[in-house]
């Protein structure tokens, strides 16, 4: 048996077998809750990425400061991506793909601003009048 009823903004939703417990989705709209294991998972990996960085920066085992730099902020935007799927539970199919939908576009400004911030602060910087010596006359 199907009941089909309207929600608030006109929309049809039937429901088959007439079981609807008032619960729904409880707003995750289809996304999968978390388990022990996956939070145990991304708990270790969290650490991992975090000792590592902290090893690579106060032991300097790395000739060179650059490198270790860019070493320290790969495994962060790495330990975002841990984040992101382990405890935030995002993927592809959670919210019929909005949710990811969404971090790219909102990546995608903030490349932009940051990337524009420094162009500016660049050009500002090579493009200033040089300073006078106020002392000679």
């Amino acid at each position: 048996m199907s009941i089909a009823h309207h929600d608030r903004y006109g929309r049809e939703h039937v429901v088959e077998h007439g079981h609807d417990d008032g619960h729904g989705d409880h707003g995750h709209g289809g996304a999968a809750h978390g388990t022990l294991a996956g939070y145990l998972t991304g708990f270790i990996l969290s650490v991992i990425l975090t000792a590592v960085p902290f090893w690579l920066v106060m032991d300097m085992p790395l000739p060179d400061a650059q490198t270790t730099g860019f070493i320290v902020v790969a495994l962060a935007v790495v330990q975002i991506v841990v984040h992101m799927v382990y405890f935030l539970h995002m993927d592809p199919r959670s919210e019929g793909g909005w949710i990811m939908t969404s971090l790219v576009f909102t990546l995608i400004v903030v490349v932009i601003a940051i990337s524009g911030s420094l162009w500016v602060m660049y050009h500002l910087n090579t493009n200033m009048m040089p300073t006078h010596d106020m002392g000679v006359l």
